[in-house]
């Protein structure tokens, strides 16, 4: 999970040098960063299926393989193009291995333990995106043996290598199940719908959203609608769709998702803006940008591995206080960014969205799947790690766009800054309600057995 979130952040900041030695276009740049983004997106729920078809161990390790080569290949590419190409099969791969995360501890864990691997989980995906920022820097500037932004991807290969290994010797064996067929028309409308919400989220802001990307966006939801239709006939002649009608009705999942699509937007969003005000507005480096969230991944990994030591009767209602506490910190961060520099107050302010985001993110999860039954463990992982990279590109697109269209030069950064953090409170709040949505529970996640 780690690595995989990790290659989004760390291809970013290494983009700048990947056009230097390999004479890329702008638009070439933003296809090194999103065709990963769009194989990842495209294929998590269909990487969840398999993994139900074919175990997830299996499965795991073929995507721990596929990444690891990728890397490799990435690593080494000649051209714009062929990075390009392997940076799409490095998605496939992740979009192989991510899912087995979630449906293995939906499986093999259960009570507190649960919402324990629940934290780490949460903990690991801000870890990768901060991580990520910190170590592209790092790498690129270190310029390890004239290999300049090479080692971004060949860091990848050691780690794989070790998780192959491990893997094959830790993880439990889990049995395909072959009655679990694949939903191939499902999969070509889901796959026709992220592409055309991911492709101009990723390029339209760098393109200044021309008009293919709006066409784009209509057709989104054309064939979201087409996919509502195909899953249904699916479910009436007894075939197995990718999202079982079973699994929308599990209590809390629809409102867990939808909140969590808030969410992630904001986390996204306040990646985005943070790295793009530090670096172009105030002219600091890359490695000044990720120290600066620094202090959020922190609090933001305290706050996932502690939640679950407050009182049982709280934990139902902290996904809406988590996201509420970022109203007051984003607020604080636009204020903040309007003074036009650096500062504690930022700091602290960044320190409080962290705590707001982890007191909210793991028991949305754990609550969000505590009802969906174990036969639909890996839907469900698929559709949670899904609307979790959705959030992001959707963050990253929306509030990306409002920074970028508000700052023609650098003086316009603390306006900028200031209006995109105002917008994010609102989401936040938004996604506040949403959660209040989460079903009361005789029992606490926690206390779960299923």
């Amino acid at each position: 999970m780690f690595i995989a979130i990790l290659d989004v952040a760390i291809a970013n900041v290494a983009a700048p040098s990947i056009g230097t030695d390999l004479d890329a276009s702008g638009a070439e740049l933003q296809l090194v960063v999103g065709g990963y983004i769009i194989a990842y997106a495209v294929l998590l729920i269909t990487g969840a299926r398999l993994g139900d078809l074919a175990g997830r161990r299996r499965m795991f390790l073929t995507g721990v393989a596929v990444f690891t080569a990728a890397s490799l290949a990435c690593g080494l590419a000649w051209t714009p193009v062929a990075l390009i190409a392997f940076r799409v099969v490095q998605g496939a791969g992740a979009a192989l291995m991510v899912p087995q995360v979630l449906s293995l501890i939906q499986l093999n864990f259960a009570g507190t333990a649960r919402a324990k691997a629940l934290s780490a989980y949460a903990t690991v995906i801000a870890g990768g995106a901060i991580v990520g920022q910190i170590a592209g820097g790092v790498l690129v500037s270190a310029d390890i043996f004239g290999s300049d932004w090479r080692p971004v991807f060949l860091v990848n290969v050691p780690v794989g290598l070790v998780l192959l290994i491990a893997g094959a010797r830790t993880l439990p064996k889990t049995p395909g199940n072959p009655s679990r067929k694949l939903d191939l028309p499902g999969l070509a409308v889901l796959s026709l719908a992220v592409i055309a919400l991911v492709l101009p989220l990723v390029l339209g802001p760098e393109l200044g959203w021309p008009a293919w990307t709006w066409v784009s966006l209509v057709l989104c939801v054309l064939f979201t609608l087409a996919f509502v239709l195909v899953e249904g006939r699916s479910s009436r002649i007894g075939g197995s769709p990718l999202v079982p009608g079973v699994l929308l009705r599990a209590p809390g999942l629809a409102a867990g998702a939808l909140a969590l699509l808030a969410a992630t937007a904001n986390y996204g969003g306040i990646l985005f803006l943070t790295a793009f005000f530090v670096q172009s507005g105030l002219g600091h480096g890359a490695l000044v940008a990720g120290l600066v969230f620094l202090p959020a991944a922190c609090a933001f990994g305290f706050a996932s591995l502690n939640w679950g030591k407050l009182p049982a009767r709280w934990h139902r209602l902290l996904p809406s206080a988590g996201l509420l506490l970022t109203m007051p910190a984003l607020i604080g961060l636009a204020l903040a960014m309007d003074a036009g520099h650096l500062s504690v107050w930022m700091e602290i302010c960044l320190l409080l969205f962290g705590l707001g985001m982890g007191t909210a993110f793991s028991p949305l999860f754990a609550i969000a799947l505590w009802k969906v039954p174990p036969a639909n463990a890996a839907d469900a992982s698929g559709v949670m790690s899904t609307v979790m990279q959705l959030g992001q590109v959707i963050g990253v697109g929306v509030f990306g766009s409002v920074l970028l269209n508000l700052m023609d030069a650098p003086s316009d950064a603390p306006h900028a800054g200031f209006v995109t953090a105002l917008l994010m409170a609102a989401t936040g709040v938004l996604g506040a309600l949403i959660a209040l949505g989460l079903p009361h529970a005789n029992n606490t996640p926690e206390g779960s057995t299923s």
